[in-house]
C-alpha cells in the first residue's frame, strides 16, 4: 500500500516507518520536523489545506498516485510538554483534519495513535479491575487524555457517517527504545514509581508491529486496542505489585507472574498482535 504516516520523525514514528517499509509498503512521512528528501513532506497538520493537499498527492502540479491508508501519529505526544490549551488545539485539530481529509478523498483505512491515558492514567484513582482492558468507559484525567477520548468519540461518528470506513485507535503504552531499558531496574526501588500506568510499557518495535497489523487488517468500523508489551516493567511479581499499589482493586483473572496488567488480549485476538520484545532481554 501507499501509506501516509504523520509524525514519522518521532520516537514511535521512526520505527513505524521502518517496519512498514520493511513489510513492502510505500510510506511517506508527513511531519513538521525532518530532512528534505524522498519519502518526506513537511506538513503542518493544524492547517487543513496542507493536510488535504498533501494527501491528494499533488506536487508542483503533478499528481502522484493516491494513498491507500493513513497512519496518524503526529501530535504533542504527552501531557505537560506544552500548555493545556496548546495541547488541546494542536491535537484535536490535527486529528480532525486527518479524518476529514481522508473522508473527502475517499481514503477508508485509518490507523491512529490513541493512548493508554484514556484508561484513567495516572491511576491516582484505582482502575476498576486488573488486568485493565478496553471494556470500561474512558476516564480522561488530563487535557492530553481528554483529547484522546474525544478523538475516539469523533472516530465513532465518522464511522456512523460511513460504515465502510475503518478507523483503528491504538492505545499505546509508554513507548520505549532499547536504549531506555538501562533505567528499568531502578523502578523496583519503590513500587509507586510506575503505579501511574500499572507498570506498563511498549517496545517501539512492537508498536510498529501493531501498526502494521492494524493497517493490514480487514476490520471495518471503529475499534480501540491497548498496545503494550507482554510483561511489566518490574522484576517484582504481579502479586507483590498489586498488593502494594492496588490492594482494593478486583483481580478479574489470573495476572501471571510478570504478565502485563494492560491486557493485550483483544489486540491478540482481532489483530494478531504478538509482542516480541522485552526489556528483560536487554538488561
Amino acid at each position: 500500500m501507499r501509506i501516509a504516516l504523520t509524525g514519522g520523525s518521532g520516537k514511535l514514528g521512526r520505527t513505524a516507518v521502518r517496519v512498514l517499509r520493511e513489510a513492502g509498503h510505500d510510506v511517506t512521512n508527513f511531519d513538521v520536523a525532518g530532512s528534505r528528501g524522498p519519502g518526506f513532506l513537511q506538513v503542518d497538520l493544524k492547517d487543513y489545506g496542507q493536510v488535504v493537499d498533501a494527501l491528494a498527492g499533488v506536487r508542483d502540479g503533478a499528481r502522484q498516485p493516491g494513498y491507500d491508508a493513513i497512519v496518524h501519529l503526529g501530535a504533542i505526544p504527552a501531557p505537560g510538554i506544552r500548555s493545556d490549551v496548546a495541547t488541546f488545539e494542536n491535537n484535536i485539530l490535527s486529528t480532525y483534519h486527518v479524518f476529514q481529509a481522508a473522508r473527502t478523498l475517499g481514503i477508508r483505512n485509518i490507523v491512529y495513535a490513541s493512548s493508554e491515558t484514556v484508561l484513567g492514567l495516572p491511576f491516582d484513582i484505582d482502575p476498576p479491575y486488573l488486568p485493565i482492558d478496553e471494556e470500561y468507559p474512558g476516564r480522561p484525567e488530563s487535557t492530553y487524555s481528554l483529547v484522546k477520548h474525544l478523538e475516539e468519540t469523533m472516530a465513532k461518528q465518522f464511522i456512523r457517517w460511513d460504515p465502510q470506513l475503518k478507523i483503528i485507535g491504538l492505545r499505546f503504552s509508554n513507548v520505549m527504545d532499547p536504549d531506555d531499558y538501562a533505567a528499568f531496574p531502578g523502578y523496583d526501588v519503590d513500587t509507586s514509581n510506575r503505579r501511574w500506568n500499572a507498570f506498563g510499557y511498549i517496545d517501539a518495535r512492537d508498536g510498529g508491529q501493531a501498526i502494521l497489523k492494524a493497517v493490514e487488517s480487514d476490520l471495518t468500523g471503529f475499534e480501540a486496542f491497548i498496545i503494550a508489551a507482554a510483561d511489566t516493567v518490574s522484576d517484582r511479581t504481579n502479586a507483590e505489585l498489586a498488593a502494594a499499589e492496588f490492594p482494593n482493586v478486583e483481580i478479574a483473572r489470573e495476572l501471571g507472574e510478570h504478565d502485563t496488567m494492560l491486557s493485550v488480549d483483544k489486540a491478540r485476538r482481532l489483530l494478531g498482535y504478538d509482542p516480541q520484545h522485552s526489556w528483560r532481554d536487554h538488561v
